[in-house]
């Protein structure tokens, strides 16, 4: 028998000019809900019947003061977007003080939504509009399933709660997607590392010739490099870090992560490493694990004599030696022309 679908998601995110919800409703969007703000009340139903025709189940509106006469519709649409339990209906109220609040508005020195009407200029319309506010909002408060005072929650432990609530941990949200990415120092570390691990102190195949113009794809360049007792102490190290730091990139809310490992050319001990830690961490990550082999086809240098023909070129071209001097001398920053050949991409269940 199969599992039942999930119900749809429909998140109200109401409260308090000022307390947040705007930074409420960027995270919910980070999360993966489509996100709909000041929507008049009367048409949120019709507006989450579209939405579930597209596809989406996970909705967040915002719903505020601004919307005016159509509060009073607020009893009557919620239960609407509920379906009669067919929907999972949260409504999430965001509050702060008064003072916390005119504080903000100071600092932002925006108008609040309604000091024009509280008749009054000046910082005390802030407060009056505020007053105003509580009153008309005050239905959506009783009817919240969950209420966060914002008065001493800064936006970063806003977003931690929200993604606590929300997040993958509630088995709603998708998992964070990491990358595990081999690269050669030589030709620039990735822009978008979140960690990024050096590897160049291990012993290098390529100045062991019958490995030279071969890759960490290939399994006696892995042997090499993973028999090494360092190499052993070193993935143990790096695995219990690891194991440590990335469920709480998770946890704040990160989408994706990309760990570095890097050596000179990013062809063979980069690569051996990448592989072997994806290997440890795929029974955390799944299918949400991706490596991705960015320079292991650059630099290819020349193929063993064997595979030459008669009429062949000088066993060393001026192109070899240039490659083997940026080796030996461990640069870093040093540029080179872009591939001839697309690096190459490969999955934990597709590549070697």
């Amino acid at each position: 028998m199969s599992a039942q679908a999930p119900r749809p998601t429909v998140v109200v995110v109401t409260g308090l000019s000022g307390a947040g919800k705007s930074q409420a409703l960027h995270a919910l969007e980070d999360l993966g809900f489509f996100c709909v703000d000041n929507l008049p009340t009367l048409l949120a139903p019709e507006a989450v019947a579209l939405c579930e025709r597209g596809g989406m189940t996970r909705m967040a509106l915002g719903i505020d003061v601004r919307v005016r006469e159509f509060l009073g519709e607020i009893g009557h649409v919620l239960r609407e977007l509920e379906a009669g339990g067919q929907r999972e209906l949260e409504v999430l109220f965001l509050d702060a003080s008064d003072e916390k609040l005119l504080h903000r508005f100071s600092e932002s020195r925006r108008p609040h939504p309604l000091a024009a009407e509280s008749g009054h200029e000046g910082a005390l319309a802030v407060l009056d509009g505020v007053r105003i506010e509580r009153e008309r909002l005050s239905p959506l408060r009783a009817g919240a399933t969950r209420v966060i005072d914002t008065t001493n929650t800064s936006v970063h432990e806003l977003r931690r709660i929200l993604v606590a609530h929300f997040g993958p941990a509630s088995g709603g949200a998708p998992r964070m997607v990491t990358r595990v990415v081999s690269f050669g120092f030589k030709y620039g570390t990735p822009v978008d590392a979140d960690v990024v691990l050096d590897v160049r102190f291990l012993d290098n195949p390529y100045f062991v010739p019958e490995l030279k113009n071969m890759t960490g794809l290939d399994e006696p360049v892995a042997r090499h490099v993973l028999t090494a007792p360092e190499t052993q102490e070193f993935l143990k190290r790096t695995r219990d870090l690891l194991a440590f730091v990335m469920p709480k990139y998770e946890r704040e809310g990160k989408s994706y992560l990309t760990i570095a490992i890097g050596c000179t050319g990013g062809r063979h001990r980069s690569v051996v490493i990448a592989d072997a830690l994806a290997r440890e961490l795929s029974p955390q990550s799944g299918p949400s694990l991706a490596v991705v082999h960015r320079d292991v086809n650059r630099g290819n240098v020349a193929p063993p004599v064997s595979m030459v023909p008669t009429p062949a070129a000088p066993p060393s071209s001026p192109d070899d030696t240039h490659e083997e001097r940026l080796s030996a001398l461990e640069l870093k920053g040093a540029t080179t022309p872009p591939p001839t050949v697309a690096p190459s991409a490969t999955s934990l269940r597709g590549g070697r």
